[in-house]
C-alpha cells in the first residue's frame, strides 16, 4: 500500500517543520561526523515507524554498534560484504523487492563498508541503483555517509541522486542540522543551519555563530570532494606511508604486511588460492606500482594477476628473468569501471536476470546493444585518453579481465572480448576506436556463450565484474606491418604426447609466426608448430614433404595503413620485411630450390616456416621448458601461458610473457590394453595419431555419426542446419557416454572443411572423432592452446582424428549402415536427415554386446570394439 502524507514523519515534529515531512519515495542521506551523530535521528524515525505499524526493515552489515536493537517489530537483514559487491547489491535489492511498496528503511553506514570490498565508485554505483527503486516503491530509507571521507565519485552520484541531503554538526554539546537537498520543497528558512533545542529546530542568523558551528569540520563542498581521495585511494596513500616509514626504520614488519594483505584485496585479487600464491610471490613495493598503473579503481581482474604474478614469481627464482622477460608496460582498468558503466547506461536491472539459472538468457540482448551504444562519463573518457597519450601511436590491445577469468577451475578462454587497436590516426579517432574496444569486451561478458559457460559452471551467482588489460603489443614494425617474430601458448604438462620419446612432464608449446591469434584462435585450413620441450626437434611428420604441406601459412598482423588486424600471406610477409631474421623462424627448402632453379622459376620463395632455427640454434626451448616448470611449481598444477617473442639487433632475444593461468588437465598414463584378441568384426574403430586427453577405457552408451559421404554433397546452408540439429540431439544425451564422429574439423568456421558446431552444441559427448575425409590436403591441426582445447580439456572430451586412408586406422563402415537410427525417434520431424545423422543406442547396435573404447594416449592408440 502507499503511504499517507499527512502520516510520514521524521518522528521529530521541529524536523518535520524544516523539511516540509517526508514524502513517499524519500532518501535521506545524513552526513555526519560519526555514527554517534546518526543515531539521535535513526531512533524517532523507527519510533515513530513502529508507532504507526509500518514495515521496518534494518539492513545490518558494519562493525559500528547496532543502530537498533532486534525485536518483533524490526525486521532484520545481515548482509556480508566480504562476500563481494554484486552479492551485496543483489540481496539488497531482492529483499526490497520482496517487501514491495510503503515500507521504512534503515541502513548501517554506508561509509563504513569493507574497504576490501568497495571503492567510492562502487558506494555511488550501490546508491543509484537502490535509491531509485525505493523510490519507486514509496518508501523512505535513512542513510549515513562520514563527511569528508568520501571522494567525488561517491559524493556526486549520491547528491544527485538522493531526494534529501542533510549535514550535522556537533558544537559543544549541541546537535545542527544544515539541509542541503530537499527535493520538491521550499521555504525561506529551509536550507539555513539550524539548532536543535528541545523539541524545535531553529534557524540560526547570527554570522558568529554560524561561523563556529561550520568551522568545526571542513568543508563537504564539491571542489574539495572533486580532489579529495576517496577511502579505496586512501588506503594506497596509507599503503605508501607505511613503506616509507618501514624502509627509514619507524614502523615494524608486522604493520607492513599488514598493509600489504589489505591492499593485495582491494586491487589484486579475493580469490582464496590465487591469493595464497600472491602473498608469497609478491610485495607491498609491487601492489603499489600496480595501483599506480590503474585507470580507476577496483579489482584488476584473473587475466592481468595471471601475468603479473608469473613474472614476479620467476623474478623470484633467479634474477637472469628480469634480462629475458620483455617489460609488459600495462594499464588496468579496474572493475569498477564497469559497474559504474552498466549503470550509467541503465543496464544493471537487465544484467541481474542473469544471475538466475532459469531466467540468465533473459534481456541479454538488449543488455548488449546498451552496452555497444553506451556513454562513458567524461572523466573516464579523460583516463583513457591519458592512457592514449602515453602509448603514443604503439599498437595496443585492449583484454578481458574478469574476475572469474583465469583462475583455479575457471579458464573462460575464448569466452570474453580481446580487441587489436592499430592506435593510429588523429587522437579523437584513436580514443573512439579505444572506447569501442571497451564496449565490445563489456559487451562480451553478456554473450550467450560467456552466460552458457557460467550457468554450466554453476557460477552465475559469483560476483563477477569485468575489469581490462590494456597491454602495448609485442613485436616490430617492418614498414607498415607491425607484429611479433613470434608467438603462442605454452603448456606445463604435455598431453599430447605422439611418441615414447616424449616426456609429458617436460611440457609444450604451440608455436606461430606473427600475432600469436592464430596460435590461440583455432585457424581453418592452417596449422602451427608444436614442440615437445624435451624433444624439441621431434616432429610428428616423418619426413620434410609433410613438414612443407602443414606448416604455416598464413600470418596474422597489424596493418598500420588501414588500421587494422589482417591477414597475409607468409612468404608475401617474409619477402617485405626487410631486417627480419628469417633464418631463426624458416628453413630453405632446398629440393624445392632445386627444382625452381632446374625450371627457372625466378619467383620461387624457398623458405618454410619450421622454427627449426629457433629452436635448434637458440636456448629458447630450454627457456621456455625451465620457465613452464618454475611456474608449475608455483602454482601447485600445470599452467598454460601466452607469450610471444622477439629478436633484438644484437642477436638477443626477450620473451613477453603476456598470461599465465592454471591447466585443469588430468594426468597422463597408460592403461591395460584388453586381455582378449579383438576380431575384426568386432572391432568398430581404430585410430593412432593424434589422441588427446587422458587414457581411459569406458562404455559407450551412444554414438551420433555423421556420414562423410553424404555430408560432403549438401549445400552449405544444409550444413549449418545440420549442425544446429546436432545441438539438439547431444544435450539428450546428457550423462551418457557418447561418441560424436564427422568429417573434417568440428566447430569450424567455414563449412568446406568441417561441422561448423559451436562448442556448446557438442559439450556434452564424451569423445570427440574427426574423420579426415573432407579434402585430401586437410588434416586435423592439433589444436593444443586453443579456446577450443581448452573447453576441451575443462569437459574432459577424449579427441581423435581418424585417417581412413591410412594402414594401420580402421572404420568398420558395416556397423554403422546395419545399426538402427534413433533420429527420428529423439528428433521428431528430422527423418530428413537420416541419411546424414545416424545415432545409435551402443548396445543395441553391438547386438547385446558391450561397446567398448580402448584409449592409450602414452602410444597413441585408440580402439572402439564390441566386447561379448
Amino acid at each position: 500500500m502507499s503511504f499517507d502524507k499527512a502520516h510520514l514523519s521524521t518522528g521529530l515534529t521541529g524536523l518535520d517543520r524544516v523539511l516540509q515531512g517526508l514524502r513517499p519515495g524519500d532518501n535521506v542521506v545524513w552526513q555526519v561526523d560519526t555514527i554517534d551523530d546518526y543515531v539521535p535521528f535513526v531512533r524517532p524515525y523507527c519510533a515513530w515507524a513502529i508507532a504507526k505499524g509500518k514495515r521496518l526493515i534494518y539492513f545490518r552489515y558494519a562493525k559500528h554498534p547496532p543502530l537498533i536493537q532486534e525485536n518483533e517489530h524490526v525486521e532484520v537483514h545481515h548482509l556480508h560484504p566480504e562476500e563481494g559487491f554484486e552479492n551485496f547489491i543483489t540481496q539488497t535489492y531482492n529483499v526490497i523487492e520482496n517487501v514491495g511498496q510503503g515500507a521504512c528503511y534503515v541502513f548501517d553506514a554506508l561509509s563504513e563498508l569493507s574497504i576490501d570490498q568497495y571503492s567510492d565508485r562502487m558506494l555511488g554505483n550501490f546508491y543509484m541503483v537502490i535509491c531509485p527503486h525505493l523510490f519507486a516503491l514509496q518508501t523512505v530509507a535513512y542513510y549515513a555517509l562520514l563527511k569528508n571521507y568520501h571522494s567525488f565519485h561517491a559524493a556526486s552520484p549520491i547528491a544527485e541522486t538522493t531526494q534529501i541531503l542533510i549535514d550535522v554538526y556537533r558544537c559543544q554539546g549541541k546537535l545542527y542540522v544544515h539541509p542541503h537537498k530537499v527535493k520538491d520543497r521550499y521555504s525561506p528558512s529551509m536550507h539555513m543551519l539550524h539548532v536543535w533545542e528541545g523539541n524545535d529546530f531553529v534557524p540560526l542568523t547570527e554570522s558568529n555563530v554560524i561561523s563556529e558551528v561550520l568551522t568545526t569540520a571542513p568543508w563537504s563542498g564539491l571542489d574539495l570532494a572533486s580532489v579529495r581521495p576517496g577511502s579505496w585511494n586512501r588506503l594506497f596513500l596509507q599503503a605508501e606511508e607505511t613503506l616509507a616509514l618501514f624502509k627509514r626504520g619507524d614502523l615494524p614488519q608486522a604493520r607492513v604486511d599488514e598493509m600489504f594483505k589489505s591492499s593485495l584485496r582491494a586491487a589484486v585479487t579475493q580469490e582464496p588460492n590465487l591469493l595464497a600464491i600472491c602473498e608469497k610471490y609478491l610485495t607491498l613495493s609491487e601492489v603499489i606500482d600496480i595501483k599506480k598503473r590503474m585507470v580507476s579503481s577496483g579489482l584488476i581482474g584473473g587475466k592481468s594477476v595471471g601475468m603479473l604474478l608469473a613474472r614476479a614469481i620467476l623474478r623470484k627464482t633467479a634474477p637472469r628473468w628480469n634480462e629475458l622477460l620483455e617489460p609488459h608496460d600495462s594499464f588496468f582498468v579496474g572493475s569498477e569501471v564497469f559497474y559504474t558503466f552498466l549503470v550509467h547506461n541503465h543496464c544493471w536491472r537487465l544484467r541481474r536476470k542473469q544471475k538466475n539459472p532459469d531466467t540468465f538468457l533473459e534481456g541479454a540482448d538488449e543488455a548488449r546493444q546498451r552496452i555497444l551504444m553506451g556513454t562513458f562519463p567524461e572523466f573516464m573518457k579523460d583516463r583513457f585518453q591519458s592512457v592514449l597519450d602515453y602509448f603514443g601511436l604503439s599498437p595496443i590491445i585492449v583484454r578481458s579481465s574478469s574476475l572469474l577469468e583465469d583462475n583455479f577451475g575457471n579458464a573462460f578462454a575464448g569466452k570474453y572480448e580481446s580487441v587489436f587497436c592499430a592506435n593510429q590516426g588523429p587522437k579523437h579517432i584513436r580514443l573512439e576506436q579505444l572506447l569501442a574496444a571497451v564496449r565490445t569486451i563489456y559487451a562480451s561478458s553478456m554473450s550467450e556463450e560467456a552466460l552458457t559457460y557460467r550457468a554450466e559452471r554453476g557460477v552465475l551467482d559469483r560476483d563477477e565484474q569485468m575489469a581490462l588489460l590494456i597491454q602495448r603489443v609485442s613485436g616490430v614494425q617492418y614498414g607498415s606491418l607491425f607484429f611479433p617474430q613470434a608467438a603462442g601458448v605454452g603448456f606445463s604438462f604435455n598431453p599430447y604426447v605422439w611418441s615414447r620419446n616424449i616426456d609429458p612432464k617436460a611440457g609444450m608449446l604451440r608455436i606461430v609466426f606473427g600475432l600469436g591469434t592464430r596460435a590461440v584462435d583455432r585457424a581453418d585450413d592452417d596449422y602451427t608448430r608444436v614442440v615437445a620441450l624435451n624433444a624439441p626437434a621431434r616432429r610428428p611428420e616423418a619426413d620434410f614433404d609433410k613438414v612443407r604441406r602443414y606448416a604455416q601459412r598464413r600470418v596474422d598482423v597489424l596493418d598500420l595503413e588501414t588500421n587494422s588486424l589482417d591477414s597475409r600471406d607468409f612468404v608475401d610477409v617474409a619477402r617485405r620485411c626487410r631486417g627480419l631474421p628469417l633464418e631463426v623462424f624458416a628453413s630453405r627448402d632446398e629440393e624445392m630450390a632445386r627444382m625452381a632453379e632446374e625450371r627457372h622459376l625466378e619467383d620461387f620463395f624457398p623458405w618454410v616456416p619450421t622454427f627449426d632455427g629457433l629452436l635448434t640454434e637458440t636456448p629458447f626451448a630450454s627457456d621456455m621448458r625451465e620457465m613452464l616448470q618454475i611456474l608449475h611449481e608455483a602454482y601447485g598444477c600445470p599452467v598454460d601461458i601466452e607469450f610471444a617473442l622477439n629478436f633484438m639487433k644484437d642477436g638477443r632475444y626477450r620473451i613477453n610473457l603476456l598470461q599465465c593461468r592454471p591447466l585443469q588437465i588430468r594426468g597422463q598414463g597408460t592403461v591395460p590394453p584388453p586381455v582378449n584378441a579383438i576380431a575384426r568384426q568386432d572391432l568398430v574403430m581404430e585410430a593412432h595419431g593424434a589422441v588427446i586427453g587422458p587414457s581411459r577405457i569406458m562404455t559407450l552408451d551412444r554414438l551420433i555419426y555423421i556420414v562423410p559421404s553424404a555430408y560432403s554433397k549438401l549445400p552449405d546452408k544444409d550444413r549449418y542446419d545440420l549442425a544446429r540439429i546436432i545441438g539438439q540431439i547431444t544435450p539428450q544425451g546428457r550423462g551418457l557416454k557418447q561418441m560424436l564422429l564427422g568429417p573434417g574439423r568440428w566447430g569450424t568456421s567455414t563449412v568446406a572443411l568441417g561441422v561448423p558446431v559451436s562448442f556448446r552444441e557438442i559439450r556434452a559427448v564424451s569423445v570427440l572423432c574427426e574423420i579426415v575425409a573432407m579434402r585430401d590436403d586437410l588434416v586435423p591441426d592439433v589444436s593444443l592452446g586453443t579456446h577450443f582445447f581448452s573447453d576441451l580439456i575443462e569437459t574432459d572430451i577424449l579427441y581423435v582424428a581418424l585417417f581412413p586412408d591410412h594402414r594401420d586406422n580402421y572404420l568398420n563402415n558395416e556397423y554403422f549402415e546395419r545399426s538402427q537410427n534413433m533420429l527420428e525417434r529423439m528428433l521428431p520431424g528430422a527423418g530428413r536427415w537420416a541419411s546424414v545423422i545416424r545415432v545409435f543406442d551402443a548396445k543395441e547396435a553391438s547386438r547385446a554386446g558391450t561397446l567398448k573404447l580402448y584409449a592409450d594416449t602414452i602410444n597413441q592408440k585408440l580402439m572402439c570394439y564390441v566386447e561379448k
